[in-house]
């Protein structure tokens, strides 16, 4: 018994030195990824608390044994506690507290945790832009472009809509250090979202991150406006406590609800019908009250249906199964076209338009990022920019489905039902404001070869962000 206990004791003096042994052996995450929280610190303090348990474990172990071998001592009646066995307690007490303090020294000595990050510093010639909603269609997309474009990327997002996969492509084509990093965060807890900005030297953000529906935003409006206006709220506070002076806004053009007449320019009333397209003008409210006030530079991108993908394939939609019935008229087709549905349903036959469907200004994802850019470097501090994206030009949802059945090559099953709350007839822009300020405007205007690109993405990721079928071509 006495030869077991020595040998339980010394694998509890070994184990620390063996813990140190493999947490400096194991190579570092890459630096690609990082987390709000530190790895190797946890890694290093699990050591320490099982450390910790594991003598006391052996302390409860040894106390029960000698409980029944070494009672305390009694003369004429009156019990006297073992002096050894105190003595024998107490140095082990402080063994551990030694080995534990000797495991934060080491750690603190090591390279790897006095270096800062580079994403925690600024760099001339370096511009770092935190990308809200960064897992998402158009986030993902928007990061893209501005690591193509040698940008320093920073994606938050908590992953409730979009695609962790699309993070993974991201990072396989762009892996080298201090390019990007993704962590998952919600934008509704404040502490941690000050804990990011604290923690990263942005010097700018793109503000995607939403959820998007309007026909969920009429079934469950309170969401919409947490999601939206209240999380747009945290993120523009850490922007000040931490002095980030440029926002580029994900806006809609359902700000502007159902304008008596068309074209919408920028001008024109906003009197949104649907809780999405209220709680979005409530946060551009709150931005640019805000602005008034600041020398922050602001760019409201008030944008249009959007339709497409990555030409070269990388990336795509990807909406959840339980979010499709809400989601994109383009994804609705995909579908379709897929036998994943029945059929194509469209709601709303009645509207005063040529054909009684809804008139939209569909807009390509990859034009969409162009502007988003295009207004990051036209950014000028205590100047507030906004503008309409789109193509200038409406189709009908007839017109559109036509087109999809030709991407495809697929005679889509259509059925035509009443209308759905909260949508307008007709709605399409007027895009001349941003191509004469920031000299952007669509380059891909044609709606099948749009859908076309998309439909070759979906063909070849049925699951997603999952294993491909096929190699793209």
């Amino acid at each position: 018994m006495n030869s077991l206990r020595n040998l339980r004791l010394l694998e509890l003096q070994a184990s620390p030195f063996l813990s140190l042994s493999l947490y400096f052996q194991t190579p570092r995450p890459p630096t690609t990824t990082t987390t709000t929280t530190t790895p190797q610190l946890v890694t290093l303090f699990s050591f320490s608390f099982a450390h910790f348990h594991y003598t006391k474990s052996i302390f409860k172990d040894r106390a029960r044994s000698q409980s029944r071998t070494n009672r305390s001592m009694s003369l004429g009646g009156m019990d006297y506690p073992d002096p050894k066995r105190k003595n024998n307690f107490v140095g082990k007490i402080l063994l551990a507290a030694t080995l534990t303090a000797l495991c934060i020294i080491m750690l603190k000595q090591s390279p790897s945790f006095n270096t800062p990050s580079m994403f925690s510093l600024h760099e001339s010639g370096v511009t770092h832009v935190l990308v809200t909603g960064g897992a998402g269609y158009i986030g993902s997309h928007a990061a893209f472009r501005l690591l193509k474009d040698s940008y320093r990327v920073t994606i938050v997002d908590n992953l409730s809509r979009g695609n962790l996969g699309a993070i993974k492509v991201l990072q396989e084509l762009f892996p080298e250090p201090g390019r990007l990093q993704f962590i998952y965060a919600d934008l509704g807890d404040a502490k941690s979202v000050n804990k990011i900005f604290s923690e990263n030297a942005f010097d700018a953000v793109m503000h995607f991150a939403a959820v998007a529906y309007v026909g969920e935003s009429t079934l469950d409006p309170l969401k919409y406006y947490h999601n939206i206006t209240s999380n747009t709220l945290v993120v523009l506070e850490s922007m000040a406590a931490h002095g980030v002076k440029t926002l580029i806004y994900s806006s809609t053009c359902a700000t502007y609800g159902e304008p008596e007449k068309m074209p919408i320019t920028e001008e024109t009333p906003q009197v949104p019908i649907n809780p999405y397209g209220k709680a979005k003008k409530m946060a551009e409210d709150i931005i640019l009250d805000f602005s008034k006030n600041s020398d922050m530079a602001v760019m409201v991108l008030r944008y249009f249906n959007v339709i497409g993908s990555d030409p070269e394939g990388r990336l795509g939609e990807a909406p959840r199964p339980e979010l499709r019935e809400h989601g994109r008229i383009s994804g609705a087709c995909f579908d379709a076209a897929r036998g994943i549905i029945p059929g194509l349903k469209v709601r709303g036959t009645d509207y005063k338009t040529s054909d009684g469907t809804c008139i939209r200004d569909y807009i390509d994802v990859t034009d969409l990022v162009d502007a988003h850019v295009k207004a990051l470097q036209h950014a000028q501090p205590r100047k507030v920019g906004i503008y309409n994206v789109g193509t200038g030009k409406g189709s009908s949802v007839k017109e559109f489905v036509e087109a999809c059945k030709k991407a495809t090559g697929v005679d889509i099953k259509v059925d035509f039902l009443p209308r759905r709350p909260g949508d307008y007839a007709e709605v399409y822009s007027d895009p001349s404001k941003i191509l004469r300020e920031l000299n952007w405007t669509a380059q891909h205007t044609n709606l099948q070869e749009s859908l076309q690109v998309a439909w070759r993405w979906q063909k070849s990721h049925r699951d997603g962000y999952g294993t491909p079928l096929v190699m793209y071509s």
